[in-house]
Formats: C-alpha cells, structure tokens, sequence
C-alpha cells in the first residue's frame, strides 16, 4: 500500500515525543514482507531516492524524519509476525517490526518460560532496537543489543541483495561478525527485515524502592551494591529524581502518591532465599548512603505498577509540563564511578538555566536521561545549549553522547569529538562500501564533513 496522504506523511515524518521539527517524507511505502522491501529498495536505486524505515516511532534522535527531500518511508510496522519459537533451543525467529513487549507477552500466553530481556521505550520494534542499539532497565543484568541477544538477521542491502548474517548456532567465530554490522548503523546500510533473538529463562522477581535525600547519595550506593557478592542477583536499577516522581505522582497514573524525593528502583532476581539475602545486604548499603527509605512491593499487582510508571516516564514528564509543552529528551552515559558528579552537575546546570526536568537513568551502568520541558522558541534554545553542555561534560569523563538512543540527527555533531576524526572514517568508508548511492538514511548517523572541520579548528 503507498499512501501521498499530507497527514501521514507529516505523522510519519515527525513525533510527539521528540524536540526534532516535522521533516515530512514525499510518499509512504507499507511493506509485509521482505519480498515487499526488495521491490521497494530496487525502485529506489534504480531512481536514486533515499529510504528511511519505519516501524514502532519510539525513537527519540530524528531517526526516521525525511531530511532529504523526495524520500520514500518505508513502513514495516505492519511486519509485525513471529516466525517460529524454538523453545529447547531459547531462540526465536520474528519481523523486524514485531513489539518487544509482544514477543514477550506471545511467550507467556504460550506457557514458555522464557523472555526477551531488552526492554526499552514501549513500543519499540525489534528492527529499532537493532537499528539503534538499544538497551533498557534489563542492561544491569543482560546487556544491550550489542551483546549476542540477536544470533542474526535477515538484511535487505542498498543493492537489493539479501543476506542473512548468521546461522542459528549460540557462537560462532566464523570471520566478521556481520549481525553486528547492523547493530547501531540506524538503517543507513540495509533494512532488517527478520531476526532471530536469544531468549533467557524466566526469573522470579521483586520490585523494592529506597528514597535518599539527593541525588549523589543515590548513585554512590549503586555500584557498591553491584560489586557486592550479590550483584548478579541485581536485575535492574533504576533513579528517578525528585522531580521525576513528582511527575509521575501529577500523572496520575498511579494508585497511590509516591513520596517526592531521589528514589531508587531495583528488580532482584532469584531464589526466595537468594533474594531475600541479596535484599538485606542492599537494605544495609543504601542506609550507609543516607537512605531512610527501604521497601518492597507488597504485591505482584503493585510491583507491575510501580515498574510500568519508570517506563511511561516520558508520558509523565509531557503531561506534567502542561499544554503545548514539549519535552527534548536526551541520554549521556559515563564510566559508574563518574555517574554522581555528572547526575549532580548536570542537575545544578538546568535549575540555574530555571529550566524545567526530569531526570531518569539506568544508573546500574553509568547511563542516565535528562527529560527538559520547553514550550517557547527562546526555552527551545536554553534547553539546547544545556544539552551541549551536558553532552561535553560526559564525553570528557570518558562517557559517550548516546548511552541509548542513538545518533540520528540530533547527536552526530559529537562523534568526532567522541570517537576520532580516523574512527568516523572508517564509519564512512563502511558506509560507503555497502551504499555507494547513499540512498539509506542519508543525513543520519555520519557527521556532517562541516562538523568535522568545526571540531578540527578548536
């Protein structure tokens, strides 16, 4: 289906979600199939058009936005179908615009006592979470996508040719790891189509919430808790500041108001027994580091809650800045040890810029999300020189621009700053290897030569 519709090419060329101005495409392409996506791949070389896939809109860097005019959006959000499950093997074959969260709920309806551990924003698409990169809440204890969560994938390439990456096996040392060619390219060198995803049993959980009377004494606790000897009974921990609870409690998504202070989230996996020695041993750290604050879910009903209400942070933030407000949201990780000076600096450089945040971060590895509320042209621009600032302050204690999200648009001014003039070559010259025409997401990921002789010249 091909739709020239101006409501949907400016839907599917802009996000509620992002700071990114509307960047509409000139047509889009609704494909089923990777029969669908060849077609669609051979037009657009044979006439040189640019193809941006689409599939769950949840990212946040611009990366589906129709820079380049006359460009063709590729939907595969209708390729949304799991292909086999192999549960004695843990894998499962699906589309690259299958839900995250699908998979795991199809999982559970079957009975499988399995799940797909990386969890970012809901929505997501597997074909986003590789494009991307991503991670999630889950990154403590399993990693990112650049881990060996996805055994292969089924790519589309600019010349129209198909390739699969991998065979099904666990490892393989079979020359170049090609599946993760694609892991972090942004769809600027193919279009997966289908993946097949390594599964991890399912772990007994519990939800617990410690709250601390700012924000460096939160972080400090985290990686003493996780260089313990029950850190790898530590799933996920989560900060949520002040304002960011404060959010949530103003959403009002949530059955009962959270107290309005830092407060950590942590998921402990495990045994009863292991769990209920790996709690203590935590209850005992976050009070050495100030926190008076220690409880469980008492239910499972209330521990979903409290989980799902992290997740919809950016949901809470929009709804907290009130009409017409818009949120640019943004992600820097660093080195653990360096989170509670970057936490700390970061959130005494938006209050005297008198801007308006949140903030949220997977501190258990050094990434954390600043959510800054903007409604005016002249907000736009404070939030965006916090941002830079923010930026260099983490790529200065060894961190990265994006722990996360990605580069698209809004964050490839600072790979050379970050990687190296030579390493944004070598980037380039892949680049130009498999897509000689330029035609797959031009404008994303690579910096523009501009920015390079911007960074040379300081």
């Amino acid at each position: 289906m091909v739709s020239t519709d101006p409501d949907a090419l400016k839907t599917y060329g802009s996000s509620p979600n992002s700071y990114h101005p509307e960047s509409p495409h000139s047509v889009v392409v609704h494909a089923t199939s990777t029969e669908d996506v060849v077609k669609i791949v051979n037009v657009a070389r044979k006439y040189r058009i640019p193809v941006v896939a689409y599939s769950g809109a949840t990212s946040l860097e611009g990366h589906f936005s129709g820079e380049v005019p006359g460009s063709i959006c590729l939907d595969l959000s209708g390729m949304d179908k799991i292909i086999d499950i192999n549960e004695a093997d843990g894998d499962l074959t699906c589309q690259s615009g299958a839900r995250w969260e699908d998979i795991n709920q199809a999982l559970k309806d079957q009975g499988i006592p399995l799940f797909f551990p990386l969890d970012p924003g809901p929505g997501a698409t597997i074909g986003g979470m590789i494009g991307t990169g991503c991670s999630g809440t889950n990154a403590v204890r399993y990693g990112t996508a650049r881990a060996e969560w996805f055994l292969n994938v089924t790519v589309v390439l600019p010349n129209g040719r198909v390739i699969k990456t991998r065979r099904r096996a666990r490892k393989s040392s079979a020359g170049i790891d090609t599946t993760k060619l694609f892991i972090g390219a942004e769809g600027t060198l193919g279009i997966v189509t289908e993946a097949t995803l390594r599964l991890a049993p399912v772990v007994p959980t519990k939800v617990a919430m410690a709250q601390f009377p700012d924000v460096g004494h939160a972080v400090s606790a985290v990686q003493e808790i996780l260089n313990t000897p029950h850190g790898p009974h530590i799933q996920c921990v989560e900060l949520l500041d002040d304002h960011m609870m404060a959010a949530i409690n103003a959403a009002g998504l949530v059955s009962k108001a959270y107290p309005v202070r830092d407060t950590l989230f942590f998921k402990l996996q495990g045994t009863p027994a292991a769990m209920k020695e790996a709690a203590g041993a935590v209850q005992k750290i976050v009070k050495a580091h100030g926190s008076d604050r220690f409880e469980f879910a008492q239910t499972d009903q209330e521990a979903a809650e409290l989980w799902e209400n992290r997740k919809y942070a950016l949901t809470s933030t929009i709804t907290s800045g009130g009409e017409d407000a818009k949120v640019w949201t943004t992600d820097v990780c660093v080195p653990v040890s360096k989170l509670p000076q970057l936490v700390y600096e970061t959130k005494k450089d938006l209050a005297e810029a008198n801007l308006r945040s949140t903030i949220v971060g997977h501190v258990g590895d050094g990434n954390f999300h600043a959510l800054i509320i903007f409604k005016t042209d002249e907000e736009l621009q404070r939030v965006s020189d916090a941002v830079h600032r923010l930026v260099h302050r983490a790529i200065a204690m060894d961190g990265t621009c994006t722990g996360e999200h990605g580069v698209g648009v809004g964050k490839k001014e600072y790979l050379v700053e970050e990687l190296g003039v030579e390493t944004v070559e070598l980037m380039r010259t892949v680049k130009r290897a498999v897509d000689p025409l330029n035609i797959m997401n031009p404008t994303k990921l690579y910096p523009d030569p501009k920015d390079e002789d911007d960074k040379n010249s300081h």
